[in-house]
């Protein structure tokens, strides 16, 4: 080997080092950087979702109320302030068992915010039936209940907030009525009948309501009915059909006679205050506006007289005259005397999209007469201990 090239040897091998050198330590920065960018992210994430955890838990916890789903029970101080300490503001309803509140959760959620009367014992019997049931019922046509709060006298229940409030505010008002064109009656007819179905034959329950009436029935942003207010329903076993009762409980002017005047309860009670509730929608009037005698009675002498377009509503009176006659129909078959001559909710629903069906034609309806009526629309009968609203 030459001198020269002994020199140009000892040049090159460093820099061939120095190039292993640089590459290596570029490998180590490409592995490196990401994964600690990617373990600065993950540390981060999880104390955001820690902390937002914690938060969340310091407001609610979660309770079983039944074998079969898990419900949220609400901190007291949770509810005072997303309804600001249950503002008049923030008032949206009084019922025989308590108001209704509008309220807003930390995430922005809106709700619905039932207290029970405090101390009642008609209270804490609604607030447990109502949790009891409507934790295992989910269908489009049933008001959503999303939690509770039972904190020392409390008995609050916290509901989906459907912004529409209920049917009585729109189809007894003289300006809103106007809003329910026929089609919208028929879609928040049968959308109640549909949710009726679900209770009494399609859920994992068989559920009578017992209440079942305009005010009852809520209407979301598209104007959808919800099915409300559980606290009166009665469970039975899937292969019941009937029971009695000496713990009547309901509206006047909306209870079949034979659980009124008996305390016999089925499903056809329920078909009775449908059939009510959808000839008031037909004729804009309430019920007990018709003094001695009530819209059934009122709607079967139309009938009779073949006079339909007595009965209905002005709005509606430019609509086919056929098909609200059909509906009028369906209404007096509801509300027959007798319970076995009232149609299921299915049948009703098949009538309401059939026009092919022949339907039966109504008897007299039911009319039902109290022995005694005090001043506050409580009816009292003997042997039955009575507990009526008169909303």
């Amino acid at each position: 080997m030459t001198k020269v090239s002994m020199i140009s040897h000892a040049l090159t091998l460093p820099t061939n080092k120095n190039k292993g050198r640089r590459i290596w330590s570029g490998t180590i920065v490409i592995i490196v950087v990401p994964t600690v960018i990617n373990l600065i992210v993950f540390v981060g994430l999880t104390i955001f979702f820690a902390r937002r955890m914690k938060s969340y838990k310091e407001i609610t916890n979660e309770c079983s109320v039944s074998d079969e789903q898990p419900m949220l029970r609400f901190s007291l101080g949770m509810i005072l302030s997303a309804t600001s300490d249950f503002s008049p503001e923030n008032k949206l309803g009084q019922g025989g068992f308590g108001a209704v509140y509008k309220g807003i959760l930390a995430n922005g959620q809106e709700i619905a915010v039932k207290r029970l009367v405090s101390g009642s014992g008609q209270g804490d019997t609604e607030f447990r039936n109502e949790v009891s049931l409507l934790t295992r019922l989910q269908h489009k046509n049933v008001v959503k209940l999303l939690g509770f709060c039972n904190e020392g006298d409390e008995g609050i229940l916290v509901y989906e907030l459907v912004p529409n409030s209920s049917l009585d505010h729109f189809i007894f008002d003289e300006e809103k009525r106007s809003l329910l064109k026929w089609d919208l009656r028929c879609r928040i007819i049968e959308g109640v009948a549909r949710g009726l179905v679900y209770l009494h034959e399609d859920s994992q329950l068989k559920i009578i309501h017992r209440d079942l009436k305009a005010s009852n029935i809520l209407l979301d942003a598209e104007m959808n009915p919800k099915v409300a207010d559980f606290g009166t329903a009665r469970l039975f076993d899937t292969d019941e059909s009937r029971a009695e009762t000496k713990r009547i409980a309901g509206t006047r002017g909306y209870m079949a006679p034979e659980y009124l005047n008996y305390g016999q309860i089925s499903a056809k009670s329920d078909v009775y205050g449908f059939g009510v509730m959808l000839l008031e929608m037909i004729s804009g009037k309430r019920n007990n506006s018709f003094e001695g005698e009530g819209l059934p009675a009122f709607a079967w002498k139309r009938w009779v007289e073949r006079k339909p377009e007595i009965i209905i509503d002005q709005y509606l009176r430019a609509n086919p005259i056929h098909e609200i006659t059909k509906l009028i129909q369906i209404g007096l078959l509801c509300v027959q005397e007798n319970p076995a001559n009232r149609p299921t909710m299915s049948a009703v629903i098949v009538w309401f999209c059939s026009e092919t069906i022949i339907i039966p034609l109504p008897k007299a309806p039911a009319f039902a007469r109290t022995q005694s009526q005090s001043e506050n629309g409580t009816m009292s009968m003997s042997n039955f201990s009575t507990e009526l609203s008169s909303r």
